[in-house]
């Protein structure tokens, strides 16, 4: 690498650092507007205040769970993968603990046994999952009577108008449960009851080291053929995501077709399965607690509140005749993203409800074939980092033909310039005839401009496939390579002192034998010097997307580089000196005679 190359990069990687200070500085985010709040925000205020709180007008939020001082009851079930906390506060879920996954993954000099907290689902939120939502006549003041049963809790309430509710969950396997909610008309006149909503749960962020991961949270629902996929992105409402508008307050879709919808964050999701389709969801953001203040910067800075999404389904008003009793059943899973989990839920109740690990549309397919053929080879080579290298290898072995193809095509179009350069200053002021005469010299000496790109092209879904699968294949979640401590995050060593900026020394990796790969490729014939000059340093504008993606991705594209030039460099030394192209005779153009 020249020295003209190594001031560019330094001056891009130092732009990096500022961009997103500057870009916070310039344009804080906006807060929501007067009144904009949300269930959680109000039941949160409603804890402090214990009186009654309006609901919001720009909403439409339903009632506060709680409007009492009544002491909350917590009943606690286990099995073996996980821990399940039921509250008398709104009769539902509280909180999941997956007992198999650490909530933070441990440093090199930590111990897995040094940390006790597990990872969770709901958590720390004030709505269950499963809280029926709406006014007094389905949901009175909020407390349920819990009852441990053989196979799960029972939670049932009794309104004053002679509405009762029961919930009853009973635990399976694969990190399945199953609920069933009756609503019973205990009265000798006929009941109308609103519109509900039926909570499905809040997406919050792992822990402390995914606080700031605002895109790895959000709402995920399938209506039958396609997912649709909404976080704190879209109810920040940023053009360009960085200059802000108008917040959303709420996102309400759906029309009868709502197969399941799904809370997440980047590894685990809580996904709300209902027997029939649902009517409609529900969407709304939510602030998280501050972290503790041991899990507080250092350096003493503010700490924005961590932001969630809270999210419902909606069931229509209806009316009860006397002893009538309606009754729905939904089933949950609270779990990691483990595709072959998913995938067998899926078959058994028929939903694709593996799409929730973002596998949609036509990358998605090579997403899960490159998840399989990992799982497989670390059945055989048990590291990781060694898997994404040899997957590497097999790809570019596949696509070694085609590569090479497009390498001595590039080399052809290279001697072929002069003389096409002739052509287009012959033609220069008839581009339909010249564009013809190009073509024509190029077809006669068996060269293609599209030789060169087309490798590339057909690479791209894989790499694009391979994003797709690192950014939620748990697998990857703690899995160690050199000095990297985690493949699904960046490959932070440090922090640069004074800056807060980390340095990932992959993405610089990258970068550089990006940058060595672009001055090996001959340019393409007719490009003019300013152009073949961005087209060089074109490979910086990948080291500003990539340089926070996470370790796995960043390693694939640099072995991948790698290779390339090793290719390169051997087929231009396999290969003999390059023939001769066809003689081209141009004649000048004759004068007519006067």
């Amino acid at each position: 690498m020249d020295r003209k190359s190594i001031i560019i990069l330094a001056v891009c990687f130092l732009a990096l650092m500022g961009w997103f200070p500057l870009v916070n500085k310039l344009y804080p985010p906006k807060p929501l507007p007067p009144g904009a709040t949300d269930a959680l925000a109000m039941a949160q205020a409603e804890a402090r205040t214990n009186a009654p709180t309006a609901p919001p007008t720009l909403t439409a939020a339903p009632k506060p769970v709680i409007r009492s001082d009544a002491q909350e009851e917590l009943l606690v079930v286990t099995n073996d993968n996980a821990r399940y906390t039921f509250t008398s506060h709104g009769g539902g879920l509280k909180l999941v603990e997956l007992v198999h996954y650490p909530e933070t993954i441990p440093a090199r000099r930590q111990k897995t046994a040094e940390l006790s907290r597990v990872a969770t689902l709901n958590t720390h939120v004030l709505v269950p999952v499963l809280a029926v939502l709406g006014d007094d006549s389905v949901q009175g003041d909020g407390i349920y009577a819990l009852t441990k049963t053989a196979t799960g809790v029972r939670a049932e309430k009794t309104l004053t108008n002679g509405l009762r509710l029961i919930k009853e969950f009973r635990l399976s396997t694969n990190y399945v449960l199953t609920a069933t909610v009756r609503l019973e008309n205990t009265s000798d006149q006929p009941l109308t009851s609103p519109a509900q909503e039926w909570t499905v749960g809040t997406a919050t962020p792992m822990g402390p080291d995914d606080k700031n991961a605002v895109q790895n949270v959000g709402l995920m629902w399938y209506d039958g053929k396609k997912s649709q996929d909404v976080g704190p992105t879209w109810f920040d409402n940023r053009t360009l995501g960085c200059i802000p508008g108008v917040p959303h307050t709420e996102y309400r879709n759906g029309a009868s077709n709502v197969v399941w919808a799904a809370v997440h964050n980047q590894f685990f999701a809580l996904v709300f399965m209902p027997k029939e389709p649902a009517p409609q969801i529900v969407a709304r953001p939510v602030d998280l607690p501050h972290p503790a203040d041991e899990q507080r910067p250092a350096n003493g800075r503010p700490v924005l509140p961590p932001k969630g999404v809270q999210a419902a389904l909606i069931y229509p008003g209806m009316t009860l005749e006397p002893g009538q009793v309606i009754e729905r059943q939904i089933h949950f899973f609270a779990g990691p993203k483990e595709y072959r989990t998913l995938a067998r839920i899926g078959s058994r109740f028929n939903n694709n409800v593996d799409l929730v690990m973002g596998f949609g549309g036509f990358f998605g397919w090579f997403a899960k074939a490159l998840l399989v053929s990992m799982n497989g080879l670390y059945a055989v080579v048990p590291n990781y980092g060694l898997v994404i290298i040899l997957i590497t290898i097999i790809i570019k072995g596949l696509f070694w033909p085609l590569t090479q193809a497009s390498t001595r095509s590039m080399k052809r179009m290279a001697a072929l310039q002069p003389q096409m350069k002739a052509l287009q200053e012959k033609y220069k002021d008839d581009p339909t005839k010249m564009n013809k005469k190009l073509m024509e010299f190029m077809k006669e000496n068996k060269a293609s401009p599209l030789g060169g790109c087309l490798p590339m092209l057909l690479q791209m879904p894989v790499f694009i496939g391979f994003f797709y699968m690192i950014r939620s294949a748990i697998e990857l979640r703690g899995a160690r390579f050199l000095w990297v401590n985690d493949l699904s995050k960046p490959d932070t060593l440090f922090m640069i002192p004074g800056l807060d900026f980390p340095f990932n020394p992959l993405p610089l990796l990258m970068g550089v034998t990006m940058l060595w790969q672009a001055r090996m490729t001959p340019p393409s014939p007719g490009m003019d010097p300013t152009q073949q000059k961005l087209m060089k340093y074109m490979p910086l504008m990948f080291l500003v997307m990539l340089y926070n993606f996470s370790a796995g991705l960043t390693l694939y594209w640099t072995v991948q580089n790698l290779l390339t030039i090793a290719q390169m460099k051997l087929t231009k030394a396999q290969q003999g000196p390059a023939t001769a192209p066809k003689t081209l005779v141009i004649t000048a153009p004759q004068k007519r005679k006067k």
